[in-house]
Order: structure tokens, then C-alpha cells, then sequence
């Protein structure tokens, strides 16, 4: 390690928010840092970005040193961690490391979604070593909601991080797959410079339950169903699948699989051994030919989404399967903030038909896979950081995760911000600089600015909609005809009962006949003054001023 080496961090997505996690640490000099990201998600995008669907980071700021990005860490296979590489590392084309599940899943999506770039994939193990540049690097397991999540420990000549990941503690794991406190506590003895953690459930307290006791909650309510059973939840949580699939077997039940995202998720566990022993799943296709005491449906879409099988079933609209009264749906999740009018609606839709709603207020039928309150503090006694640098987590959970870190005796707590650069070593640890930061917005395949103006003008068009106007006027000015006037979104009568097409016709003839004739004859000028007079019209009238596109042609 020279003597200007330091080691920062750099989150480009993930702090002050719930998803789109993308975290960049660097070592070396100022101007020969190496760099690592360490996840590339995406996050939702909300009712503000009409037409807009998903949100990435924007990695300017490293794709202007890309060539010292030396690889791209996934911690684990969520796609508020792994949903933005197929769209983003074009830009950056660094290696990829990944445990086989995470591998798995990176490639089913990639096959299912055209024109995906291929991405080079390094499996790693966990408990694995390995050296990138002045890192090394080594993956520990870590509970959650998810197969082969993990922390990752990032060792440099400043120090030791440990990145955790999304994590909890879970001492009953359906998938044996628990939080390494052994070996946490070893890297704690080895000193920890920093512990950068995980703030989401930061506000409850006690100790999240066990995916065991969900299963046992779940066969309870499949157990006593008179009709068919649908259980929603996220569909990359195979513990949960699986244990619908063995309460299913209990009850003397099928389970059927309904929707895309589920079924790539079912097919990459069974080829990692996660499903083992579990019967296969039938398709949608068979729904009809089952007697309604003999199913369970493992459907997509528990956060309401529109186009999920879950609202499509609720609104009666899937094409395989529909439900009765005396059938039961079981949501197995929580409502992510943002998200509670989707499932609200998809939640009405099912009770008019007549179906039972199950949630977490009914029973133990799901569980959070990030840690409460007392699961933070034994992480923080295992690791015994100098530094707390809280990470995702909107800005109430990353200021009480901050405080909540200082009653645990860490001398130095760091509340980081997407774009802050933060020294952690050597020296003063600190917010040293800001870089170039944000998200990117996916409309359809094309990537652009949140700012673009494309989705400004779809803000105007959602609020006030448009009208657009085609006017003929002849080489000494005078109208040809009549104009062509079209209305998108707009009321069709005034407030007094007006029709909105004469008072928008009374605009246009009034601007031209008080237009000089010199002035009609400049077709720019004679659009922007009908343009202004319809805007202003419609202001006093509707009091609302629509976009207004008007074209003037010479005859």
C-alpha cells in the first residue's frame, strides 16, 4: 500500500431509497483508483414517470473509468440487486461474479428477453477467497429470502469492509441456508474497518420469525380450504415455494404454477438442488382439468402488478384460470410503500367475486428477509466496526439505523447519500466529495434521463392533455376551409354546457381575423398566435391550459 493509497465508497443507487442498489468501492490514489461495483439493480418506477416502468442507476460517473472497474460483484439474485445488468453493463463490461443461483437467474432472464447482451458470469462459492486487483474479496453466507444470498468481505491495505447484503438471522432456514455468525465473528476478530448494512426493518423491533414457522402457518391455511387455494408471493422466494409445495403434498393438493417470472425462478432451483424431492409442477394449462379440493396455485403478482397473473385472475381476465366464491387466496408477502393501490385493487377484484383474502393479518403466512432491530445489534456484536455506514433503506431507516448504531458503541457513523464519495480510510473518515448520480428510466428498451423531455411533455399530456390544429391559408393569407382540430383528453363541453370545439373554433377565427395580413402570411408567427389564443381561451374556460400543437400550411 503506497502512502496515498485510500480506500472510499461510492453509492450510485440504494441509500435514501428502497432498491436500484449499486455500490462502488475504490482504492489507490485519487487518480489511479481500481474500482468494484457491488450489485446493479433496478427499482419501480411511480405514477410521476408516465409510460416508464423501471428505474436504473446512472453510472456515469464510472463508466468514465470503466477500464479500472476490474468486475461486478452480485451479493445476491433480487432484482433490486441484479435487475439492471442485462441494460446497464453494455456501458460498463466488466466481469461478473455470482453464486450459481444468481448465475442461473441472470441467464434464464437473459434468454427470455431479446437482444440481451451475453453477460460473462464467474461463479463464485461461498466461503470462496479471490483477489481482484487490491481487493480481496470473500462471500459469507447470509439468510434471506432469496438462495444464496450473501455478504461480501472486502479486504484492502486500509481495511476491512464488510458489506452485508440483504440479510437476517434465521436459526430454522427451510433451505439450510443460515447466517454465518461463525465466521462473521472471525472477521470481526480479524477487525472490522467498516460494516455496511442492511436498514430496512430497522424500525421494528425484536427478531424476524423463521421461514419454518411460515410453512407451518401456510399448511394451516391450505389445510382447511374448502375450494381452491392461491398462494402469491415473490417469486424468487423458493423456501416459500417449497414449503407450499410440501403443504400441498400434506393436503392431498397439486400445485400448479402460474406465471412467467415464477416459472423461469422453479426452473433455475431445481437445477440448483433447491426443489429436490418436491413433485413437478403442473403448468396453467392443466388448471381446468383438476377437481378445485385438489389445487394449490402458486401465482405472480403480490404487489399488485397490472400485468401479473394475480390481477389478471382478480379482474377475470386469465385465459386458464378462474376462481368461484368459497376458493381462498393466500398473499405471502408484504405490501412494498408504493405499491398498496395495486394490491388494494387486486385485492377488491378477488372479494367481489367472492373469494377469501388471506394476509398477515390473518396469520403467520409470511415473513420480512431483512433483520429487526435485535438482529442488527448481534451483527454489530459479531463485527465490532470502527465505522457504521448504513445502506438500503429510504431516509427515516438510514437516520434511525445511524442512531441505532451509535447506542452500539461504533465511534464513527457515516450517513451516506447516492453520490457521496466517503473515505473510510486512512485518515478522518468522511463525505469527501459528490459525484455524478441518479437514475435512468427504461421506456420500452431505450434508456433515458428522468428529465428527458419526452416525459415532460407526458406529464403536461396526463394533467391538461392536448389539441392539435391544421390550418390551410392561402399565399395572400386568407383560410382555406376550415381548420382540422383534434382533441386528446380534454372535456368535451364548458363548464355552462359549451361545446368545446366552438369555443376552440371561436379562438382560431377570432386570432386570424384581428392577425394584420402581413402577419398571416408568416406561417410561424400566425401558429404561435392561434397556439397562445387557444391556451388562454381554454384558461378562462376549463381553467386548465393543454398543450396546443398547431400547424399552418400555405396553399
Amino acid at each position: 500500500m503506497a502512502m496515498d493509497d485510500d480506500l472510499v465508497l461510492v453509492p450510485l443507487g440504494g441509500l435514501g431509497e428502497i432498491g436500484m442498489n449499486a455500490m462502488l468501492y475504490g482504492f489507490g490514489t485519487k487518480r489511479q483508483r481500481k474500482w468494484i461495483l457491488v450489485d446493479l439493480g433496478l427499482s419501480f418506477a411511480g405514477p410521476d414517470l408516465p409510460g416508464i416502468d423501471l428505474l436504473m442507476p446512472d453510472l456515469t460517473f464510472i463508466e468514465k473509468m470503466k477500464d479500472d472497474l476490474l468486475g461486478l460483484i452480485i451479493t445476491h439474485a433480487h432484482e433490486d440487486h441484479i435487475g439492471a445488468v442485462a441494460d446497464m453493463w453494455p456501458k460498463i463490461k466488466c466481469p461478473v461474479y455470482a453464486t450459481r443461483f444468481a448465475a442461473g437467474l441472470l441467464e434464464t432472464k437473459r434468454l427470455n428477453e431479446p437482444g440481451a447482451p451475453k453477460v460473462p458470469m464467474k461463479i463464485v462459492e461461498p466461503g470462496a477467497k479471490f483477489d481482484l486487483g487490491p481487493f480481496n474479496l470473500e462471500y459469507v453466507r447470509m439468510a434471506h429470502s432469496i438462495p444464496e444470498s450473501c455478504g461480501v468481505a472486502i479486504r484492502t491495505g486500509a481495511g476491512l469492509v464488510m458489506h452485508t447484503g440483504d440479510w437476517k438471522i434465521d436459526e430454522t432456514p427451510l433451505d439450510g441456508w443460515a447466517t454465518d455468525e461463525k465466521r462473521l465473528r472471525e472477521i470481526g476478530d480479524e477487525g472490522v474497518l467498516a460494516l455496511v448494512s442492511d436498514s430496512t426493518n430497522i424500525m421494528r423491533e425484536g427478531q424476524s420469525a423463521s421461514e419454518t414457522d411460515v410453512a407451518k402457518g401456510l399448511e394451516a391455511f391450505i389445510q382447511d380450504a374448502p375450494g381452491r387455494v392461491v398462494v402469491t408471493t415473490f417469486a424468487s422466494n423458493v423456501s416459500r415455494l417449497r414449503a407450499v409445495a410440501d403443504a400441498a403434498k400434506a393436503c392431498g393438493r397439486t400445485v400448479v404454477v402460474v406465471g412467467r417470472a415464477m416459472e423461469r425462478v422453479v426452473q433455475v432451483a431445481r437445477e440448483c438442488g433447491y426443489l429436490e424431492g418436491v413433485p413437478t409442477f403442473l403448468s396453467a394449462e392443466s388448471f381446468g382439468y383438476l377437481a378445485r379440493e385438489q389445487i394449490v396455485i402458486l401465482a405472480t403478482g403480490s404487489q399488485g402488478e397490472s400485468r401479473a397473473a394475480l390481477a389478471r385472475i382478480a379482474a377475470d381476465e386469465h385465459p386458464e384460470v378462474k376462481l368461484a366464491p368459497g376458493d381462498r387466496v393466500i398473499f405471502s408477502s408484504r405490501t412494498i410503500p408504493g405499491n398498496e393501490r395495486g394490491v388494494a385493487e387486486v385485492i377488491n377484484g378477488l372479494v367481489t367475486q367472492g373469494v377469501e383474502v388471506i394476509t398477515d393479518r390473518h396469520g403467520l403466512v409470511h415473513v420480512s428477509g431483512h433483520p429487526r432491530r435485535n438482529e442488527v445489534q448481534r451483527m454489530y456484536e459479531w463485527t465490532r466496526p470502527q465505522i457504521a455506514v448504513p445502506a438500503h433503506g429510504e431516509a427515516l431507516h438510514l437516520f434511525e439505523h445511524a442512531r441505532f448504531a451509535r447506542t452500539q458503541g461504533v465511534d464513527k457513523v457515516i450517513p451516506a447519500r447516492n453520490g457521496d464519495m466517503v473515505l473510510l480510510g486512512p485518515g478522518k473518515s468522511g463525505v469527501i466529495d459528490e459525484v455524478r448520480h441518479g437514475a435512468l428510466a427504461k421506456d420500452g428498451n431505450i434508456l433515458i434521463s428522468c428529465n428527458d423531455e419526452a416525459i415532460k411533455a407526458r406529464q403536461s399530456l396526463s394533467f391538461a392533455g392536448i389539441i392539435s390544429v391544421a390550418i390551410a391559408l392561402s399565399e395572400s393569407g386568407d383560410i382555406s376551409g376550415d381548420p382540422d382540430v383534434m382533441f386528446t383528453g380534454v372535456p368535451m363541453r364548458t363548464r355552462d354546457g359549451r361545446d368545446m370545439g366552438d369555443v376552440v373554433d371561436e379562438a382560431i377565427f377570432s386570432t386570424l381575423d384581428n392577425l394584420p395580413r402581413k402577419r398571416r402570411m408568416d406561417a410561424d408567427a400566425t401558429a404561435q398566435s392561434v397556439e397562445k389564443a387557444i391556451r388562454n381561451t381554454l384558461r378562462q374556460v376549463w381553467g386548465k391550459r393543454p398543450i396546443v400543437h398547431v400547424l399552418v400550411v400555405e396553399v
